[in-house]
């Protein structure tokens, strides 16, 4: 594990494709315990080792995801998601064109609860509000590279969304896009950039990791571009 951003209260990974952050009853790796394991070897702690979740991402996506070191961090880092304070922006290769960008509030809401664990959109006023903002980056015959802002942090809520406006993610064949993407297991959707407000010393944190080698040869001037034009803190 090479950490994107650590001191004694965070710890920020780039969680590859199609490994899980939180364990889960598949039994398959997670992220917080390979963090445990990491933190236990690097500083040689006895016993059990803290590791507090805030966020996550789903298993097919890749990208930042910050970690607590300490219950201070993650008690209030986990205030700060819930007032959807911290900057979270992602690639997307998606099929078709989306046009120059824009912004969009939906209503979102679980489906198929006993099996696919989907979200769908649905009538005014029913669901959760979904808001997000997008602007493309890049195009190429039949596929495009978007930039999303997430405004608010529903389950799969970029998948969904980018899917109703018809542009699924590539990969993605849970939302229409039947195209096999690294090796299967994941998607081209990935968390690039993470601001959060830092636990203690209450400066803004960013933390900025480029896509998984899966992305080569998708759109990769323009993704370099993206990537440098954010500056990192770590």
């Amino acid at each position: 594990m090479d950490p994107l951003y650590l001191d004694n209260h965070l710890l920020a990974v780039s969680k590859p494709p199609g490994l899980l952050t939180q364990a889960d009853r598949t039994g398959d790796p997670d992220l917080v315990t390979l963090a445990k394991a990491y933190l236990k070897e690097r500083f040689d702690k006895p016993g059990n080792v803290f590791v507090g979740l805030v966020h996550r991402l789903d298993r097919p996506t890749s990208g930042v995801v910050m970690l607590a070191r300490t219950s201070k961090a993650a008690s209030r880092l986990s205030d700060q998601f819930r007032r959807r304070v911290p900057q979270k922006h992602y690639l997307a290769v998606v099929e078709g064109d989306l046009g120059d960008g824009g912004s969009w509030t939906e209503r979102i809401d679980a489906i198929d609860k006993g099996g696919g664990g989907s979200v769908d959109v649905v009538a005014a006023g029913e669901g959760q509000r979904a808001a997000l903002r997008y602007r493309t980056l890049a195009r190429d015959p039949g596929r495009s590279l978007v930039e999303v802002e997430l405004l608010t942090g529903r389950k799969h809520q970029i998948r969904a969304q980018l899917a109703a406006l018809g542009a699924p993610v590539l990969g993605d064949f849970r939302y229409g896009n039947p195209t096999k993407f690294s090796g299967g297991r994941g998607i081209a959707l990935h968390a690039f950039s993470l601001t959060v407000e830092h636990p203690t010393k209450r400066e803004p944190v960013t933390v900025v990791a480029p896509p998984p080698d899966a992305w080569t040869g998708l759109f990769d001037a323009a993704v370099a571009e993206a990537i440098r034009a954010v500056p990192s803190s770590s």
